[in-house]
């Protein structure tokens, strides 16, 4: 944790904490960067490790009432996912993972291709058709702690630039 030392006088240290208003929002916005991206890298890492089948053993399966996750299903998950824009909302600085764009698989009703954000909430939650494979959740889970730390040193480093200024 950053610290400052008084013994610098009060007006100097009125002169810091002005120095930190000014940039607070920069400041807490790449630590929210930096969470996010220690939790991509893991979300990315599980869609990876997804088992995966051809396309054409996938169409089999399915007519049998089941079906698995393809192959051009998993690159347009792993294509798909990335991390939204930082936003404000009233003062809630946040970041959103998700998917978005079509997978390469075109179909009657998907002329353009497959949503990456259907398949990856079939992917996590399952459906009629598939068993449930959750990849984002655990993801979640595992790096929470990771990600707060992330944040923790993104946030003293840049505030001890400032009192080094």
């Amino acid at each position: 944790m950053a610290k400052w030392i008084m013994g610098k006088g009060l007006n100097n240290y009125i002169a810091y904490l002005q120095k930190l208003n000014l940039v607070t929002d920069e400041v807490i916005g790449e630590a929210v960067y930096e969470m996010a991206k220690v939790v991509a890298d893991k979300v990315r890492a599980n869609i990876q490790a997804l088992p995966a089948v051809s396309n054409e053993a996938n169409i089999a399966t399915y007519k049998q009432g089941k079906s698995s996750l393809s192959e051009p299903e998993k690159q347009g998950l792993l294509d798909g996912f990335g991390v939204a824009p930082l936003q404000n909302d009233n003062g809630y600085l946040n970041v959103k993972l998700g998917f978005d764009g079509y997978n390469s698989i075109k179909t009657k009703k998907y002329p353009k291709g497959q949503p990456n954000a259907l398949m990856a909430r079939v992917t996590e939650s399952g459906s009629q058709y598939r068993d449930k494979t959750p990849f984002m959740r655990p993801a979640v889970n595992a790096m929470r702690q990771k990600a707060i730390k992330a944040a923790q040193v993104t946030i003293d480093e840049k505030i001890e630039a400032i009192d080094q200024e």
